[in-house]
């Protein structure tokens, strides 16, 4: 008796230790995470001066400018919003180790350069990702596609180039996207009459869905004749 009595609590301890290891490498990701941001990216107006890391009290980044956690005594990021800050700089990579964030507004700044091509693996649990009013450029990645839990994905008043992944279409929880003044062209995503035509405005040469037909595309109205 004595003995299984011992086996129990020894696995009971072992279970709390990793339980408790799970849940501090959680918030030390976290803390990373935003460590990792800040380094990143210029500060020129030092917005970020709350972003003290001295501090080790439990759910202290959640007090910092633009943080919300998903308890204000938890480290544990559930949005960024730091839109509107004169921010300078690449897409933060750092931002993976943010592993439960599920909104990212980094709007109106000066980012520059293109996105990750894996940022699926960055921003995976996102519903909500805006990017507009930056200085982003080059392709848009395919593996946003994956993100499949994207409700809203903004990425207009940018320089991205070339064409929108026609994959971006299976994004079947997407309720608001704009990709409008930038400098793409050819065939737009499907993603049926949620759209509209002026998410698409102020590019090269888009068509498709709610804009004009693509060259070659056959008619809505066009019969087979047999």
């Amino acid at each position: 008796m004595t003995t299984e009595w011992n086996h129990v609590t020894v696995i009971s301890v072992c279970l709390y230790i990793l339980i408790s290891i799970a849940c501090n490498n959680a918030v030390e990701s976290d803390i990373n995470c935003l460590k990792s941001v800040k380094a990143s990216l210029r500060d020129p107006e030092n917005l970020l001066s709350s972003w003290d890391f001295s501090n080790s009290t439990e759910g202290f980044i959640c007090r910092f400018t633009g943080i919300e956690c998903w308890h204000p005594d938890e480290s544990k990021v559930l949005n960024i919003h730091l839109s509107d800050m004169g921010l300078i700089g690449g897409f933060p990579v750092g931002l993976k180790n943010c592993t439960s964030m599920t909104g990212l507004d980094l709007s109106n700044n000066r980012l520059n350069g293109p996105l990750p091509t894996n940022m699926t693996d960055i921003v995976h649990f996102l519903t909500t990702l805006d990017l507009s009013s930056n200085n982003l450029s080059g392709e848009i990645p395919v593996s946003i596609s994956n993100i499949s839990f994207l409700n809203v994905l903004k990425l207009d008043n940018n320089r991205f180039t070339g064409r929108i992944p026609y994959e971006l279409g299976g994004l079947s929880r997407i309720k608001e996207f704009n990709v409008s003044n930038n400098l793409l062209s050819g065939p737009v995503p499907n993603f049926g009459p949620n759209i509209k035509a002026d998410s698409y405005a102020g590019n090269l040469d888009l068509c498709g869905g709610p804009l004009q037909r693509c060259e070659g595309e056959p008619s809505k109205t066009s019969t087979v004749v047999k």
